[in-house]
């Protein structure tokens, strides 16, 4: 025997599958939301200059130049960041991780100047950065965060990536320029 509605006469599966799918996009709506609230991303920065220390060659040390949008820390913000402010960040070798540091830093160097918006560093890295003015004397490196390494972001709606993006002239919509 099958169970029909008295008025369309569609069978009440149907309407269970209907259901079903409301229930999918609903959870779905949910979770897209919930990846953004939970950002991972320690810094979103645009490059202007990446200066390394002693040498190109060998460094130990870095100065990056540009746009810095850094994670409030995990335990007071899930993601929030501060504003973005132009400046230079200093970093030293992550102890044991030195190899991982170096070619981080050359994907850094590889973006500066093209006004590439990029991400680095986790925001589950308890190390304290500090985004420093540009005109503060070079000294007392922070280590350089653990991460995922260095990535290219897309263009967005997003906050820090509005704010970067406001800081270098340009509108939110804005494709990035292209990689050399």
């Amino acid at each position: 025997m099958k169970t029909t509605l008295l008025s369309t006469g569609q069978p009440l599966t149907r309407l269970g599958n209907f259901a079903n799918l409301l229930c999918a996009a609903a959870l779905l709506g949910v979770v897209t939301t919930g990846a953004r609230a939970s950002d991972p991303i320690g810094i979103y920065a645009f490059v202007d200059r990446v200066v390394f220390e002693p040498n190109d060659a060998a460094p130990e040390r870095v100065q990056v130049y540009g746009g810095f949008a850094v994670a409030i820390p995990r335990n007071k913000s899930n993601h929030e960041y501060r504003d973005a402010e132009r400046g230079y960040m200093y970093f030293k070798l992550r102890a044991g991780e030195e190899e991982v540091c170096k070619k981080e830093w050359a994907d850094l160097k590889a973006v500066a100047g093209t006004g590439q918006i990029v991400s680095f560093g986790s925001r589950y890295d308890t190390t304290p950065l500090t985004v420093r003015k540009a005109d503060a004397k070079v000294e007392n490196p922070d280590t350089y965060p653990k991460s995922w390494g260095m990535t290219k972001v897309r263009a967005r709606d997003y906050g820090p990536i509005n704010q970067l993006n406001k800081l270098q002239g340009k509108k939110s919509g804005d494709p990035a320029p292209p990689s050399k």
